[in-house]
């Protein structure tokens, strides 16, 4: 041995020591020609030793052709290998292996695998490790599969932990990346393989099976929530039973169950694990070690627990759902972060973690607080939020806008936008600049309370927004509000972020521009010229984004060609429609239907209406109660009353039950034929069975009262509507006032105006003569000329009802007439009062 390490010059060894010894590579040079010594020194010994540096060549040049792409020579020095007729070992073969799990090269690992069996070497755990690594980061996942069933089977030797957690880890990634879901089925044959094989688990594996049910949950929640809901949940809390069984719960393990119970939507299971969490960090009992960077790596050795027969990890359909979280809340977390019941929201504790934990530990701790305030929001649970605040604070741990975006969803779900502003106003005084996504939640909150000026303030103050609900919302508030104009200026500031339009926003659009009038106002020429422009620069539009027609877009743009009473495009829009869906293997649907009809039989289109009706149940689309009630309406236009008691039976046999509606469109159609008696008599049988009628019924009678001069129907209807109370509207009023004054009883259609608008204020007396101290001085009786602006100000709250009765009582005093506020008391009243009950005494 000597003699023969006084072959290699040992002295420019100790020369490159000296000259590189501070560079970080010298090690490195040193290491080599040691390992140069022991080549050479070995060379003059034994065959066996040389043998051994010549596969270690062979190994070298082959890793060497793979890298040079030389995949051929690579195969043909791989088939090299013991042509000596050296019996070949594992180590022969072991660079070769931890090459291609390196880079990953799957397919040459596997004709190494081939050539392994062909030469009889023997497996041993680390080549079976590299193999299962070089296939799986490769995307192998099948054959690393076939690979743990046969090395185990035909081998004699099972692979480590290490391997089948490998396994479960590229299922895993190909669940969540690739959504690929026979990942799944590789998955469940690994743990049934693990349990036969009595492999048992270590907190890797346990990680990896929560992580494995939130992908399962979100890939597949859309089909069956509820089933697949349970049996993850259920799932997560058996892995729980299984874990503590074995392994004493730390800090970083609870963490992971905290994080899979609050996306599992079990928000009680996650805050009692997050108060173990607490307690531990006090008590000090982390059994983690932290290095300088913040990474944490266990104070112990991580032994593989065996199982003992019966696992708590079958991850089958069979399992019974957990109802809570199988630890309770210790004396450490009694003591230390619950509150008393004198301050259950406030005081949840005074102990701070300064002295107790490191910066990872309340790092770590903030980060499960904030996933649990997350969870809050999901279950609307604004007041655990709202603790889980509160005891952050008390433990002196950082809140940040990460958290605070949780709690402002958690806040506005359940308490709305007002309380948002308020934590936007906290997080402005503490100089926290709230997230994008932060800001939208408040805006659409307000949105949807139409509060459109507090919402487009906080729209404006977005930067980045990569999805467009927030803006959906607002432009559905204008739509609601008919505020077509600000609409507009929201577009611009969607294209000026360069927010992608999705479906949800054409739908709205052609709510709210495909229509030109107003309400109230019929199309015309140019209304009808303008609604087509738009209507195409919409669908241009999508086009040009790549957004197709949903049923909700196709029938509001079907609604605006009706409201214009564009019947031609609307038969047109309808017959594309039925091939646009038809080549994706979707059908129209009734509710379309419905606005086709609904918009012919405005039109008087009876005929289409008839032959569109007809289409429908030909084609196997099943009528609705609406769609019946539309055709009831339609009977009225022709008019035909035997029509619509057929319908009326068709809709009974259908399993729906009249409504207000239908009643409503067979007495037009009786009171076509001036059937006042008849339309009446619907009336008494109607009341009789206890039906909710409502003021369109009413006013259906009283519209042709009016044209009639029926004073006794006008008197007897107007009467029988406070009886039921039912509040008037405009059109009551209406056609009450000109019933009277086309008679010439000029001053009883006064007194009559007077009463009807009085109970359309308030149908309670003694709440409305709380209303006259707010309304007669400053509106009804004042001279300001700021007065009726102020009157039109109800529009805008949906108040039109009272808008009109305080223009009608103003116009009132105007003549000069004394208003009462006592409706009740008046002669009007009072005599229809007494002509009813008269009336009913006689048909009893």
């Amino acid at each position: 041995m000597p003699r023969a390490l006084g072959r290699v010059p040992l002295r420019s060894v100790v020369d490159s020591f000296g000259e590189f010894k501070s560079h970080e590579h010298a090690w490195r040079n040193i290491m080599k020609k040691l390992r140069s010594c022991r080549t050479i020194a070995t060379s003059t010994g034994h065959d066996s030793h040389a043998y051994g540096s010549t596969t270690s060549s062979i190994q070298q040049q082959i890793i060497y052709a793979l890298r040079r792409g030389e995949r051929t020579k690579a195969s043909t020095l791989l088939q090299d290998l013991g042509r000596g007729g050296h019996a070949l070992r594992a180590n022969d073969v072991i660079d070769i292996l931890k090459y291609c799990a390196r880079s990953p090269d799957p397919l040459f690992v596997m004709e190494t695998w081939r050539t392994m069996e062909e030469k009889l070497i023997g497996l041993n755990s680390m080549c079976g490790l590299l193999i299962m690594r070089a296939l799986c980061k490769g995307g192998y996942l099948q054959e690393a599969s076939n690979f743990l069933n046969f090395i185990g089977e035909n081998h004699g030797m099972h692979p480590t932990l290490p391997a089948y957690n490998i396994f479960l880890k590229t299922c895993y990634i190909f669940l969540k990346t690739r959504s690929e879901m026979h990942s799944m089925i590789h998955l469940h044959q690994c743990l049934d393989l693990m349990e036969r094989r009595s492999v048992g688990k270590n907190e890797v594996t346990y990680a990896l099976l929560l992580k494995y049910l939130q992908i399962v949950a979100i890939l597949r929640f859309s089909s069956f929530q509820l089933a697949v809901w349970q049996r993850n949940l259920s799932a997560a809390h058996e892995i729980w039973k299984d874990y503590v069984k074995s392994y004493t719960p730390n800090i970083f393990a609870l963490r992971k169950f905290v994080w899979s119970f609050t996306r599992l939507s079990d928000v009680k299971s996650a805050y009692e694990a997050l108060q173990h969490m607490v307690a531990l960090a006090i008590r000090g009992n982390n059994f983690f070690k932290f290095t300088a960077k913040g990474a944490c790596y266990p104070s112990r050795l991580d032994i593989p627990m065996l199982s003992n027969g019966k696992s708590g990890i079958q991850m089958s359909d069979s399992f019974e759902t957990e109802q809570s979280f199988p630890l309770e809340v210790n004396t450490a977390i009694q003591q230390h972060t619950t509150s008393d019941t004198s301050s259950e929201v406030h005081g949840v504790g005074v102990v701070r973690l300064d002295k107790y934990a490191s910066k990872p530990v309340r790092r770590i701790l903030m980060w499960s607080f904030s996933d649990v305030i997350h969870g809050c929001a999901v279950a609307r649970d604004s007041r655990l939020a709202e603790r889980l605040i509160f005891q952050m604070q008390s433990l002196g741990l950082q809140t940040t806008r990460h958290t605070y975006n949780g709690f402002v969803r958690a806040i506005v779900s359940e308490r709305g936008f007002s309380e948002g502003m308020e934590v936007l106003k906290i997080m402005l005084q503490r100089n926290k600049k709230p997230y994008d996504m932060t800001l939208a939640t408040v805006a659409v909150s307000c949105s949807r309370a139409l509060e459109l000026d507090m919402a487009e303030v906080l729209l404006d103050q977005i930067s980045s927004c990569p999805f467009p609900y927030p803006y959906n919302a607002f432009l559905r508030a204008c739509d609601i509000m008919d505020q077509p104009e600000r609409g507009i200026l929201m577009l611009a500031k969607m294209k000026e972020l360069k927010v992608k339009p999705d479906i949800r926003t054409y739908e709205v659009l052609f709510s709210l521009f495909a229509n030109v009038n107003a309400p109230y106002e019929e199309g015309n020429m140019l209304s009808k010229v303008d609604s087509a422009k738009r209507i195409g620069a919409i669908e241009m539009d999508m086009k040009k984004n790549g957004v197709q027609h949903s049923h909700e877009s196709m029938r509001n743009l079907l609604r605006a060609f009706g409201n214009e009473g564009m019947i031609r495009e609307l038969i047109q829009y309808l017959h594309s429609a039925e091939h646009l869906f038809c080549r994706s293997n979707t059908y129209l649907g009734t509710p379309i239907y419905n606005v086709a009809l609904h918009a012919l039989v405005k039109a008087k289109e009876t005929d289409l209406a008839v032959d569109l009706f007809k289409t429908m149940k030909s084609s196997g689309i099943a009528p609705d109660d609406a769609t019946y009630n539309i055709m009831i309406d339609c009977c009225s236009t022709i008019p035909c009353y035997r029509s619509a008691a057929a319908l009326v039976s068709m809709l009974l046999r259908s399993g729906f039950c009249p409504k207000t509606l239908t009643y409503t469109g067979l007495v037009k159609i009786l009171l076509e034929d001036e059937n006042f008696n008849n339309a009446l008599h619907l009336l008494d049988q109607v009341s009789s069975e206890e039906v909710q009628l409502d003021v369109l019924f009413y006013n259906t009678i009283l519209r042709k009262a009016c044209e009639k001069g029926r004073i006794d129907v006008i008197e007897l209807i107007s009467e029988h509507m406070h009886r039921e109370r039912v509040q008037p509207d405009p059109g009551t009023c209406n056609h009450v006032f000109s019933a009277y004054v086309s008679r010439g009883f000029h001053n009883t259609a006064i007194e009559a105006l007077q009463v009807l608008s009085m109970r359309m204020i308030c149908a309670e007396e003694g709440a409305l003569q709380e209303m006259k101290e707010e309304f007669e001085d400053s509106l009804i009786l004042a001279e300001d000329l700021e007065v009726d602006s102020q009157i039109l100000e109800f529009f805008k709250g949906f108040e039109e009802h009272i808008a009109v009765a305080l223009w009608n009582l103003r116009w009132c005093a105007m003549l000069g007439f004394h208003i009462s506020w006592s409706p009740e008391q008046s002669p009007w009243s009072r005599r229809l009062s007494i002509n009813y009950d008269k009336r009913n005494r006689v048909t009893r």
